[in-house]
């Protein structure tokens, strides 16, 4: 029995642990692991910890090593996040083990009552099942409710790391400080179990796991307000440019109106010249009236002033850049939707699409089409480009702004890829009366 106890406590309990806490720290790094790598993983950790003989505080630092080494093995480029998680699935398995062997340790007067060996086998299996089941549960919390879709930082990761190493270091130091010469085959004068600081060291770990929850909980906010900030502004870059696209539509609707205002004067100018014979002069001032016009006509007319300014910046760059644009785009006049949702949609849409086509190749085809046409109280508009390379176009801040204007106005949006076409509609809800 002795023999048995001792072989399961220096191999399979260890192994246990290690396999467990890698377990944690690949599931943070969302890699699947084959059984023969979990296996030579078991073996090297038995390997090195058996060799070097270390003590607690070197093995934290052995078995970091040896995570971080994996991550690197398995492919996992960013070695920040390596690092991080690497912590934080050794403090989760630390945390865990650490409140169960106090718990564990304070039961044990009532456990003496079932004899000796019976204890220490209770010690051993019951202590591995009840820790590794509650590191489990802690991993799962925390990758559900902190990293289901928020993506690690580099650049702010120390901000949670710092705190994640202090309580690793400041649990071994409060439970070598108060749990010195404490132990479960230590008696008094009177051949009592003793274990000072038992409880004190109890509810140490359990506020260093509650203090791990919220540093995690606080990282997690960081990150929002950083993104939400980010996000805020470039909105209002955004913003400000559309305003200017705002603003110079209605400069150029007004020099329309003044040219419309004057048109009989040049017809008046034309036809004295031309009665006077002066065919020539008739001649250059019909040119000069035409570049006039020209400034002031849009490639895409579609009866707002903003979005044409806007459709006419966009494809123009598009036409110098060697790509093929198509518009047959009629909004709805007057429109309960102002003029900065129409130019968000269409200027982060065609940004899109002029990256897409500047990336592709001199030889292949580059088009951008776009459409528009009410039906009943629905606007549909569609922008289809042309792009290279397969699958689902990555969702950037883009098609978030367009997206949240689309459900500003209770519609939606959908974007699609067939070969080497990209399809982007937008459906908004526009209310006849």
């Amino acid at each position: 029995m002795a023999g048995c106890i001792d072989f399961y406590d220096l191999y399979l309990s260890g192994s246990m642990q290690a396999l467990t806490g890698f377990y944690i720290f690949t599931g943070f790094l969302k890699q699947r692991v084959k059984p023969i790598v979990c296996l030579l993983f078991a073996v090297s950790w038995s390997l090195a910890s058996s060799l070097l003989g270390a003590d607690n505080s070197t093995e934290f630092v052995l078995y970091a090593l040896l995570l971080v080494m994996s991550g690197i093995f398995l492919g996992h480029a960013d070695r920040i996040a390596i690092i991080f998680y690497a912590s934080l699935a050794i403090e989760i398995m630390h945390l865990g083990y650490g409140i169960v062997d106090s718990l564990l340790m304070l039961s044990y007067p009532l456990l003496l009552s079932f004899g000796h060996k019976t204890v220490g086998i209770i010690f051993l299996i019951l202590g591995d099942v009840m820790a590794l089941t509650g590191a489990v549960f802690c991993y799962w919390l925390i990758k559900r409710s902190f990293f289901c879709d928020q993506t690690l930082k580099k650049q702010y990761v120390f901000v949670a790391l710092t705190p994640i190493l202090l309580l690793f270091l400041m649990g071994e130091y409060m439970q070598a400080v108060l749990g010195a010469n404490s132990g479960p085959d230590l008696t008094n004068g009177s051949g009592t179990f003793r274990y000072p600081a038992g409880y004190q060291i109890l509810v140490i770990q359990l506020l260093a796991m509650a203090s791990l929850f919220c540093t995690l909980f606080a990282y997690q906010k960081l990150l929002e307000n950083f993104r939400l900030s980010t996000e805020l502004s470039l909105l209002e870059q955004e913003e400000y440019s559309l305003n200017r696209y705002v603003e110079e539509a209605r400069v150029r609707y007004e020099k329309t109106k003044s040219f419309r205002h004057d048109i009989q004067n040049h017809m008046t100018v034309v036809k004295k010249l031309l009665q006077r014979g002066n065919a020539r002069a008739a001649l250059d001032y019909i040119g000069d009236m035409k570049e006039m016009a020209d400034e002031l006509s849009f490639p895409c007319s579609t009866n707002n002033p903003a979005v044409d300014i806007l459709m006419g910046n966009k494809l123009r760059v598009a036409a110098d850049m060697g790509i093929q644009v198509d518009c047959s785009l009629l909004l709805p006049c007057p429109c309960p939707i102002r003029d900065i949702d129409f130019c968000i949609i269409l200027a982060n849409a065609l940004d899109n699409a002029i990256h897409a086509c500047e990336k592709m190749d001199d030889t292949a085809e580059k088009y951008i089409r776009v459409t528009g046409d009410m039906q009943g109280d629905f606007l549909l508009l569609e922008i289809e480009n042309s792009f290279q390379g397969e699958g689902i176009a990555k969702k950037g801040t883009g098609l978030s702004n367009i997206k949240m204007v689309a459900e500003k106005y209770q519609g939606a949006m959908n974007s699609r890829t067939q070969g080497t076409v990209f399809f982007l509609s937008v459906l908004l809800i526009i209310p006849q009366h």
